[in-house]
Parts: structure tokens; sequence; C-alpha cells
């Protein structure tokens, strides 16, 4: 699966970059053919706590399946798009089969 990452008005660190690809790479356990995905990092409106918002877009034969979550850390907005999307997913492979 190819993973592109982009972060918005920001520079992320190498650290935050393999945090997301190992997980996304995850997906790969209840779907194999997930062609690529997109990673968006933004940072939302200062005055709010919970201002980092994650987006992914998935990208399976046939179908895009997206998530956008937005909490006080990276890693917490993105463990809950990847929830969101594993749950799309099987619901995606039980639909073809």
């Amino acid at each position: 699966m190819d993973i592109k990452i982009e972060a918005v008005h920001f520079d992320v660190d190498k650290k935050l970059v393999d945090f997301v690809n190992t997980r996304v790479k995850k997906l790969e356990n209840y779907f194999d053919h997930i062609v690529s995905s997109e990673v968006h990092l933004k940072l939302g409106s200062a005055s709010d706590k919970e201002n980092k918002i994650t987006e992914i877009k998935l990208h399976v034969p046939g179908k895009e399946l997206f998530a956008k979550k937005e909490s006080k850390s990276f890693e917490e907005s993105t463990d809950l798009c990847l929830e969101a999307l594993r749950r799309q997913v099987k619901k995606h492979r039980e639909k073809i089969k």
C-alpha cells in the first residue's frame, strides 16, 4: 500500500510520520486490496485545545473510504480515524463477498 502524508501549515517530525505509517499499514490486516492512502494532518484554530485534525482517505477497488477526526494530539486523532476506517473496511469487505 502506498501511503502519502501531508502536513498542512506545519512541519511534521519523523516520529509522527513513522507512527502514522505503522498504524495505517495495520488496516491491511482487515482488507488486503487497499491500493493507497492519503493522510492530511492539519492544525485547527489556535484557541481550541482540540485543534489537531487528521483526515485519512483510503483507496480501495471501486470505492474511497474517508474519515476525519479532531482531538488534542495527532496520535489520538489518527487512532480515532483508523478505528472509523477499520469499521468501514470491514463493512466494505462483507459487501463484496
